[in-house]
């Protein structure tokens, strides 16, 4: 069963970016404490590579074996390996160069020119998860919706736009429609770069929990309908459920137009 949305709101970007990371922390801490190994997908974006950035100084950071973290990645743009505009190179400058990984748990995207184009790097990232799935086995991972082979997803980060999409899933796209596969190859994308590589919806709601970190006023419009409950073809964010948890962590800006009903009891998280 999925997860309703739970919220929790911060003063201003810096301070979220900082919750984001050392809930980030505790939770991969928590994981490994039962199962040894964690996997986290990770996002990009401004809030999300600043909460990367905040993890590096966490309290708390040495309780992480980052040589037992799977990262995974949401969505990438498909431009060459060492462009400035891959998710993969700004969480690797952020935060991951600065941590003991083993880089077999990497799993990061095909990069312009190394493959014929983008629907075959997107073909390349499902068997990747595919394979990871079966090295787990049925009882860990292949948790996507209609038996989509995805690995344990322990925390899924995504952002939001101002447009209400989440990773490269943009309103009204072929690739907020997609069901039965978890990897898609974007094209026109209506914010450049034009092609990119995201998880399918499915497969993003295949993860235990996933976070959502959204800052500014810019974002409050798409997170209130977002959690007013509108067509995720409309508004994309609208239909992420994690299965066991669904997080919300915004700075007041973005919260402005949160239904007031998440607002009461223990759904509000109000920090400083």
């Amino acid at each position: 069963m999925s997860a309703e949305p739970e919220v929790s709101i911060h003063a201003d970007p810096a301070a979220l970016a900082a919750a984001a990371a050392g809930r980030l922390v505790a939770r991969l801490a928590a994981v490994q404490a039962e199962r040894v190994e964690a996997t986290v997908v990770l996002t990009g974006g401004t809030l999300g590579i600043a909460t990367l950035a905040a993890v590096a100084g966490t309290e708390g950071l040495g309780t992480v074996d980052w040589s037992r973290v799977n990262f995974w990645w949401g969505d990438e743009r498909y431009v060459a390996r060492d462009s400035p505009d891959r998710n993969e190179r700004q969480a690797r400058e952020a935060l991951l160069d600065r941590l003991d990984l083993d880089p077999a748990r990497v799993h990061t995207f095909g990069a312009a020119g190394e493959y014929a184009g983008v629907d075959e790097a997107a073909l390349a990232y499902a068997e990747e998860l595919r394979q990871a799935a079966a090295v787990e086995g049925p009882a860990v991972g292949s948790r996507g919706a209609d038996g989509l082979q995805v690995p344990r997803f322990d925390v899924l980060l995504l952002g939001i736009g101002p447009d209400a999409h989440i990773a490269s899933l943009f309103p009204e796209m072929a690739g907020i429609r997609e069901s039965g596969r978890t990897v898609v190859g974007v094209h026109d994308s209506p914010k450049p770069p034009p092609e990119r590589i995201s998880l399918t919806l499915d497969a993003i709601n295949s993860a235990a929990e996933v976070w959502l970190v959204a800052g500014g006023k810019d974002k409050a419009g798409a997170v209130g309908l977002a959690l007013a409950g509108a067509s995720p073809v409309q508004v994309p964010a609208a239909g992420v459920r994690g299965q066991e948890k669904t997080l919300w962590l915004l700075d007041q800006q973005a919260a402005a137009e949160v239904p007031r009903s998440l607002l009461d009891g223990e759904a509000l998280d109000l920090q400083g």
